[in-house]
């Protein structure tokens, strides 16, 4: 979740504007006494992975990590209060009017998030706010995955490129998309990559090693998502787009995964991979700790353990971080919507989310919303459909 302290509403001389968002909402719900961007991905990542990861790789998997995670650069309290100041009453459009209130809701949650990271229990409760939690449907799906045999799949996942490699595949990538955006590396994020949306950055992860089909995975997963939405969002007039709707995580990863199936490159490895991410979420519920988790995932079943370090640390950090099982249930969302000959524009037109569909059609027939001015490439590809795959979408519940 980011938050952009400047006015809501870009064209204050939008008509439409002054007619259904009245100018103390949409003219002061802004942020602008803090004057710096949140994003929570920006305070969960540890900074200390790589340290703490030896540590527990030489103690035979029985260390409890102590991770150090970065300074918040934010009042909450203030924060807090200046979402509830709001005089949402006055927004006439009861679907607007509540879209506002479900998104003041989630920012105070994120926000409640990012105020008790590293502090356990007290961070884990606020994730499940704000992500929930796998319902007994998601581990059933996750292990449904988890039964089918690898090789049964061809797959290329020699890890043969190293960062600087990457970075030379995705600067080829983004001559895609006509927008800009900056490639860092970076040694404190638990994934390979990962997009900062507020500063448009794609990060990768220095000392990761990838294979062939994991670059396209992540081009169209970070790039042909993530920053489509990112840039997609600059382009509205309304902030709420850039800012994130509620529980737009299960959407954004669900479009995000959808993208590597359509462009040819979903392997059963990395829907196992998503399962195991459920697997390990669910763990946190059952009360795991680190060590238990990692366990779970390497022991029983038999992840290498560098994965299942990457698994358990995604999971883990906060204090218990509950958002990973929403790429699987994402994905089946996705995947169900788009087989259904729906339109896939107006979920990329920012951080929105598949459920508040009608209320972006209801701001682009008003003025307030536009159309996606960026569209994810492998959309278009038409031959994308494998026998396989499709099976197992279609029997996820």
């Amino acid at each position: 979740m980011q938050i952009h302290f400047i006015t809501d509403i870009k064209n204050n001389g939008d008509r439409n504007a002054n007619k259904i968002l009245p100018k103390p909402i949409w003219y002061r719900f802004q942020f602008r006494s803090f004057g710096k961007k949140i994003e929570l991905l920006n305070y969960i990542n540890p900074l200390n992975i790589e340290s703490e990861k030896k540590h527990f790789f030489s103690s035979k998997f029985n260390y409890e990590p102590n991770f150090k995670y970065p300074k918040i650069r934010f009042n909450g309290y203030k924060l807090h209060r200046l979402f509830f100041s709001q005089r949402l009453e006055r927004i006439k459009d009861e679907d607007i009017r509540n879209l506002y209130k479900d998104i003041i809701y989630e920012y105070s949650g994120l926000i409640e998030c990012i105020e008790t990271i590293g502090q356990g229990k007290k961070f884990y409760y606020n994730s499940l706010k704000s992500f929930g939690t796998p319902t007994e449907r998601d581990i059933e799906n996750a292990k449904f995955i988890l039964r089918f045999d690898d090789s049964d799949f061809e797959e290329d996942l020699l890890p043969l490129y190293n960062v600087d490699d990457a970075i030379a595949y995705f600067e080829a990538f983004r001559t895609r998309y006509d927008f800009d955006f900056t490639i860092k590396k970076s040694t404190n994020i638990a994934a390979a990559a990962m997009v900062q949306n507020n500063t448009k950055t794609l990060l990768l992860r220095k000392n990761h090693k990838f294979s062939k089909n994991q670059l396209k995975v992540l081009a169209n997963h970070e790039i042909g998502v993530h920053l489509v939405t990112t840039f997609n969002s600059i382009n509205q007039p309304l902030k709420i787009f850039s800012n994130g709707f509620p529980n737009n995580v299960e959407t954004q990863e669900g479009l995000a995964v959808y993208s590597e199936y359509k462009s040819g490159c979903l392997t059963i490895t990395r829907l196992k991979e998503l399962a195991y991410r459920v697997i390990a979420t669910d763990s946190l519920a059952k009360g795991y700790n680190f060590s238990d988790t990692f366990h779970l995932l390497h022991n029983q079943y038999k992840v290498n353990r560098d994965k299942a370090f990457s698994i358990t640390i995604r999971v883990h950090r906060g204090g218990g971080f509950t958002k990973d099982h929403l790429y699987l249930t994402g994905l089946k969302k996705v995947y169900s919507y788009a087989k259904d000959e729906n339109d896939l524009d107006v979920l990329l037109t920012g951080k929105v989310t598949l459920e508040y569909k009608e209320v972006i059609t209801k701001l682009q027939s008003l003025g307030l919303a536009n159309t996606s001015k960026y569209y994810t490439d492998a959309y278009l590809n038409t031959d994308a459909s494998e026998k396989n795959f499709d099976f197992i979408l279609n029997s996820l519940k």
